[in-house]
């Protein structure tokens, strides 16, 4: 990629590179880690529950701990400098 915030493509010609992209991918991935904390844990919560016997003890704790730990990792991913 060149200084001008352009990118040649493989035909030799130049594009212009939207500057929100990056915003636009980092808030998707964001998204997409902090559903998919919520469905692993909170799944693996319903699991226990099934297997303990219990109705729902272990589901919203798996939900709880799925949402803390995928905005650690949307922090450590995205908000540090």
């Amino acid at each position: 990629m060149s200084e001008s915030g352009r990118r040649n493509s493989p035909d030799g010609s130049r594009k212009e590179i939207p500057k929100d992209s990056s915003l636009a991918d980092a808030t998707w991935s964001s998204i997409s880690y902090i559903l998919g904390g919520m469905a692993v844990y909170g799944g693996l919560g319903w699991l226990v529950d099934r297997w303990t016997g219990h109705s729902t003890l272990f589901l919203p704790i798996g939900l709880i701990v799925g949402v803390a730990l995928s905005l650690v990792l949307v922090y450590v991913r995205h908000g540090r400098s």
